[in-house]
């Protein structure tokens, strides 16, 4: 059974740290990245989600790693606290702005379409939508993870960590998954950094950034406040955001939405 959970955000960096843990010789992870079993595959019992870490050898921390399962009800997480309680848990969160972009840039590589195909109605119908306007309320993510687990098992970091100081974000993870963090410590820098899962990384157009600005900005100063962490960086990027958008774009994007 597992000893952690990676539970996302989406787009914020839980791929980079799924290839980093299985370096970790006292860490096994399964050979696919997102088991989605808490989810998408709960139907095929506790068994088959048990039998993804049957091979793991004796000794080691167990875990798997699914961004999705940031976004799971109060009564699922409460079955997962049933029967894993001492559960270690993982929360890794990017500026929303940039997640909303991220994962709509993912949504179009699935659709086989390209940035300059989709327009900015097609962007902001995505931008709406229930998963990515769930997926970047992290604060109402971490609450209820909260309300079920004990917060002394749930470790959170910003991808603005993983990019400024990736040994850190490694080294408190090994101590928060019980696993000696000496592995990461002595790391050579060079394999800190890799790269893994890049999408399109196109641009954002300014008024859609500016649009996603006007969402974003109170759930920021709402978890700002909540996390007792400064969120400054995010905060001056969707007020630049809002300045830089040309007179009137939003209500007019606004008025067609409703119409």
């Amino acid at each position: 059974m597992p000893d952690f959970l990676g539970l996302g955000a989406q787009k914020a960096g839980s791929t980079w740290l799924y290839f980093m843990l299985r370096k970790h010789p006292g860490v096994f992870l399964p050979p696919v990245k997102e088991l989605h079993f808490w989810d998408a595959h709960h139907g095929n019992g506790l068994d088959w989600y048990r039998g993804h870490f049957a091979d793991a050898p004796r000794g080691l921390q167990k875990g798997e790693i699914t961004p999705a399962y940031a976004i799971l009800s109060y009564e699922r997480i409460g079955e997962i606290r049933r029967e894993f309680p001492d559960l270690r848990l993982v929360y890794l969160m990017r500026n929303p702005i940039e997640r909303a972009w991220s994962g709509a840039l993912m949504a179009l590589t699935k659709a086989e379409m390209t940035p300059d195909e989709a327009s900015d109605r097609w962007f902001i119908d995505h931008f709406r939508s229930a998963g990515s306007t769930a997926r970047g309320n992290y604060e109402a993510c971490l609450k209820a993870w909260l309300s079920i687990f004990p917060a002394e098992q749930m470790r959170w970091f910003l991808y603005d960590e993983v990019v400024a100081d990736p040994r850190h974000v490694l080294v408190e993870t090994a101590r928060h998954i019980g696993v000696d963090p000496g592995f990461f410590a002595a790391l050579p820098a060079a394999d800190l950094t890799e790269r893994h899962n890049e999408g399109p990384g196109a641009p954002i157009r300014p008024p859609l950034k500016a649009y996603l600005g006007r969402v974003y900005r109170a759930k920021i100063v709402s978890l700002q406040d909540y996390l007792k962490c400064d969120l400054s960086a995010w905060l001056r990027d969707a007020d630049e955001a809002i300045a830089a958008c040309p007179r009137g774009w939003i209500d007019r994007i606004r008025d067609r939405l409703v119409g």
